[in-house]
């Protein structure tokens, strides 16, 4: 079993930039799918961005390229999610997860999740 814990959310105004992190514990290995999504309320959760631990392939969203960016630290069993220029529409509560299988960007593809951490930007 994987357990993950978030942290880093809060309030911030609109350009203004936060880091989410992601701890890893448990059955972790080197090669895994770590994700980020977020869900808003009254919407879908959605895929934000995710990281192939082994590999360091990178994938976004449309809506967040060129704003965020997913890094990690295997010595910390780490995952990292840098939002820069923040805008009112990342309003949302994050969630990490990862996966064992393929990186893929449905939500329904990873078994393990963090408890969230919500992000508000006014």
């Amino acid at each position: 079993h994987v357990q993950l814990v978030e942290s880093g959310g809060g309030s911030v105004q609109a350009g203004g930039t936060l880091r989410l992190s992601c701890k890893a514990s448990g059955y972790t290995t080197t090669r895994m799918c770590m994700g980020w999504f977020r869900q808003a309320p009254g919407k879908e959760r959605e895929g934000v961005a995710r990281i192939a631990t082994g590999s360091g392939n990178t994938y976004y969203a449309d809506s967040v390229k060129g704003r965020f960016t997913i890094s990690q630290d295997n010595a910390k069993n780490t995952v990292y999610l840098q939002m820069n220029s923040l805008k009112p529409e990342d309003t949302a509560m994050y969630y990490c997860a990862a996966t064992k299988a393929a990186c893929l960007r449905e939500a329904a593809s990873y078994p393990y999740w963090g408890q969230g951490t919500q992000v508000t930007v006014s």
